[in-house]
């Protein structure tokens, strides 16, 4: 049997184990087709079911969470948490709190997860979770009382060598630290390493706020550097307002580039004179109001309800609000506005086609499984910090943040290279991620 034939056989079957799961399907079809290259040329990583093993969650948790609300009303939501893959070190991955969560969407973020971590060279395995309650709108005791009763249940699955989840959409400070305390709580001990994304002042790390989307930029500058170019004197799209999105927008106008708009899910705003970010901030993160409010508070900015952010004009998009965000005709129509450089900030937000149509076009691409992987690689930092009961400066984190991102972007382009797909770097972090994670699975034996 060829080896199309071999990958196809599998990825009929695993269609039909996890029916009803198009982010999984997606997600798991990306990599097979990278990895259709490496079993080519190293056909030993087909031995003893290892494809089959890497696409099967270890475990997958899913329960009942009931919270009574500011009208003493009992709410009932549904938590999940799949432990994807341990080869490399303890599950790592966020929770995200939002109504469209379901196990397809858990288990594509937890796939994603592996090879993100296995590219940052540190030990931790793969792994994501969340419910679909909204914390939009909700009262701060309510928010509480599900994160309180959400960790209930997930407090005998997590711990520092076991599984350490993180924040994701929905799930920021204030929701780490309801988390935490019930944990500490239900545990009778204080873990720090339980948890990353936690307040300075409880074992917290500088950087991780920031770090994704300083490092989706970070990444970025040395896709460009490869191709001769720099972020200074460009203009960047961002989309998205959130976590990911407004660091972003720091760090890249921190490198000289003007980002000339970003978005939220109600609209856009085109903003051709740069971005304030410490209003964005206020906005976004104190006030959590809309993007509309930024509009009526800075001369120069236009808000937009209809189009598309990427109908702009740039040098750089960077993706950073949710999966499949850009199709097809959006990546014809930033290529035909002169962009030449995508990274994702958040996971997935390219669809298929809208990848190919880079490809075709020429647009250098860094797939969010390589470009987003400074938040969970800051993440590490701070459980390396809790376990030496020590704190690192703000500079000397991001230094390690951006040697981090520095070397993720030389693997998967050496990769890319060596694989005979030069500047492919969807392949190049596809395999670089796959190999680590593999050898550590054929290392350990079929488990």
């Amino acid at each position: 049997m060829s080896v199309d034939e071999q990958v196809s056989t599998y990825y009929n079957m695993l269609l039909k184990r996890n029916a009803g799961e198009p982010e999984f399907h997606q997600a798991v079809s990306e990599v097979l087709e990278s990895l259709k290259i490496v079993l080519e040329k190293d056909p030993h990583y087909a031995d003893y079911g290892l494809i089959q093993r890497l696409c099967e969650p270890e475990r997958q948790l899913i329960f009942r969470v009931p919270w009574v609300d500011d009208n003493g009303v009992v709410q009932v939501n549904r938590g999940f948490r799949v432990q994807f893959n341990s080869a490399l070190g303890p599950y790592k991955g966020g929770l995200r709190f939002h109504p469209s969560v379901n196990l397809g969407i858990v288990k594509f973020l937890g796939f994603e997860q592996i090879f993100k971590n296995s590219l940052t060279g540190l030990p931790i395995g793969g792994g994501k979770g969340g419910s679909d309650f909204d914390p939009k709108g909700k009262s701060d005791a309510e928010v509480m009382r599900f994160c309180q009763s959400f960790m209930t249940e997930l407090h005998r699955h997590i711990g520092e060598y076991r599984d350490v989840p993180a924040g994701d959409i929905g799930v920021g400070g204030r929701e780490i630290g309801y988390l935490f305390g019930q944990y500490r709580r239900l545990a009778n001990q204080h873990e720090s390493g339980v948890l990353t994304g936690k307040g300075l002042a409880w074992g917290g790390s500088l950087v991780r706020t920031e770090a994704t989307g300083y490092g989706t930029v970070y990444l970025t500058q040395e896709m460009m550097k490869e191709h001769g170019e720099d972020l200074s004197g460009a203009k960047v799209i961002v989309s998205g307002s959130g976590n990911v999105a407004i660091y972003a927008i720091e760090k890249a106008q921190e490198l000289g580039a003007t980002v000339v708009g970003f978005s939220d899910s109600s609209g856009w705003v085109e903003t051709p004179n740069g971005v304030n970010v410490e209003l964005l901030r206020d906005i976004k993160e104190v006030r959590r109001e809309r993007v509309t409010a930024y509009v009526d508070e800075e001369t120069g900015a236009t808000y937009h309800s209809d189009g598309s952010i990427w109908d702009l004009a740039a040098d750089v998009a960077l993706p950073c609000a949710t999966q499949n965000e850009l199709n097809g005709e959006h990546a014809a129509t930033l290529a035909a506005n002169g962009v030449r450089y995508v990274a994702e900030g958040a996971n997935m937000p390219s669809t298929p086609e809208a990848i190919e149509v880079f490809r075709e076009k020429g647009v250098h691409f860094a797939p969010g499984k390589a470009a987003n992987a400074g938040g969970v690689a800051t993440s590490a930092l701070e459980m390396q910090q809790n376990a030496s009961r020590d704190s690192w400066s703000f500079e000397y984190t991001d230094q390690r943040l951006h040697m981090i991102m520095s070397n993720i972007f030389k693997n998967m382009s050496k990769t890319a290279s060596e694989y005979g797909h030069e500047h492919n770097y969807v392949v190049g972090a596809n395999i670089a991620g796959f190999k680590k994670v593999a050898d550590a699975m054929l290392a350990q034996g079929v488990i």
